[in-house]
């Protein structure tokens, strides 16, 4: 009986460091977070036409969460994102990033079936560049400063956001 729990923890313990090692090979690239280097500056247009800049966001800690409308992962992740945005409110500034697009009714389109309130910014090649995204979602936590605190990429929820965003 103890054997089996044995290689049942063994097993699990296995497929936490498989995961955990392509995770940290998935993120290799990101820009670094342990340094509160300041985040790259950025002047994009939301979906409404207004401006939005990083100096925008000084003031209170900010997630950019960086997305394509094709993204299969990115769409699952909506849900949670509107639940981080109202629990925050105005503690924590969410700001959505879409990239990897054809033309701006292809975000608009995006943005309404997945009734996303908080703003989205139209984004191109520089922007993914500066930030290094090579896969969608990746996301930074920005401290009130502008600098990055922290970055991840895939599914988050909103309690993986919460616990990201603490502290800042």
């Amino acid at each position: 009986m103890r054997s089996r729990w044995a290689r049942r923890l063994a097993e699990v313990l296995l497929v936490v460091v498989i995961v955990g090692g392509i995770q940290a090979w998935r993120m290799r690239d990101l820009l670094p977070a342990d340094e509160r280097a300041a985040a790259p500056a950025f002047e994009l247009v939301d979906l409404q036409g207004r401006p939005w800049s990083l100096e925008a966001l000084a003031g209170r800690p900010a997630v950019l969460y960086f997305f394509a409308p094709w993204c299969g992962v990115c769409a699952a992740s909506s849900p949670q994102l509107r639940w981080f945005d109202r629990w925050m409110g105005d503690e924590v500034q969410l700001v959505l990033v879409g990239l990897d697009w054809s033309n701006q009714a292809e975000l608009d389109a995006y943005a309404a079936r997945h009734e996303l309130s908080m703003p989205v910014l139209a984004a191109g090649p520089q922007t993914s560049a500066d930030y290094r995204i090579r896969g969608y979602p990746t996301y930074y936590v920005l401290d009130a400063k502008g600098r990055i605190a922290g970055r991840d990429f895939g599914f988050t929820t909103a309690p993986g956001l919460w616990l990201r965003t603490r502290g800042l």
